[in-house]
């Protein structure tokens, strides 16, 4: 029986180094329960190593966590990648550590903490997340596909990091999977702003770095359950699946 549930792919974890450190998976969880989501996504800048512990916190939970990464390609885009599996999710994170340089100041960005499902430190990351890498976004994106992945590009109606922002256009022979809308703008408003970008469907997410936005934009997903197949399905529209715009 198809119903309607209510997703959140778009949330960052305390790796991110503009995320408060609030933001670990066990609390993360909590949140993303008491606001009544069924599923979200764990993106975080160019990483993936607190997703395993995400999913370790929703063990056993009414929730479905999908992994996932935000990506900062070689024009400064920011492009999501979702996964149905987190091997899929760690053999793009291969690819990505291959093409990001740098090391973290924490002073100035922020410190990447990796965090358990209990809460406890493992680890801080020392990479450059919040660089970009080399690799541009129609590498990043033929990666995506190839892992058999979703490629979104993030927040396309903000004024930075977004593939308008960055590109000033999206050629009508792309192959991202959807578009990602911020919450400040809305799916509805966005339908009337982009217009002409009609033929994508459109998410919009929390885009979440502090644990008072989880859930705060969402979009309503008509699946059968709540797994990756199922909203590749809802994307493409199949089988009575689809997004609720």
């Amino acid at each position: 029986m198809l119903k309607v549930f209510n997703c959140d792919l778009h949330i960052h974890t305390c790796l991110s180094p503009c995320a408060e450190l609030d933001m670990h998976p066990q609390t993360l969880v909590q949140k993303a329960l008491d606001q009544k989501l069924d599923m979200i996504a764990i993106s975080d800048h160019n990483a993936s190593a607190n997703v395993p512990y995400v999913i370790a916190a929703a063990a056993g939970k009414n929730i479905q966590i999908i992994p996932a990464m935000e990506i900062t390609t070689s024009e400064e885009v920011h492009l999501l990648a979702l996964f149905e599996s987190l091997s899929d999710l760690l053999k793009l994170q291969t690819v990505i550590d291959q093409h990001l340089f740098g090391e973290n100041d924490e002073t100035r960005f922020g410190v990447q903490a990796i965090v358990n499902e209990l809460g406890e430190v493992e680890g801080l990351n020392n990479q450059l997340l919040i660089g970009a890498t080399d690799l541009s976004i129609d590498s990043i994106m033929g990666t995506i596909h190839q892992l058999k992945g979703l490629a979104i590009p993030a927040h396309i109606d903000r004024e930075s990091f977004s593939v308008l922002s960055q590109l000033g256009f999206i050629d009508d022979h792309s192959r991202f999977d959807a578009l990602e809308i911020s919450k400040l703008t809305g799916i509805e408003q966005g339908r009337i702003q982009y217009h002409n970008l009609g033929r994508y469907p459109f998410l919009t997410s929390s885009d979440a770095h502090f644990i008072k936005d989880i859930g705060t934009s969402t979009t309503k997903i008509i699946m059968e359950k709540p797994t990756f197949a199922e909203l590749k399905m809802a994307i493409s529209k199949q089988n009575g699946r689809q997004i609720l715009e």
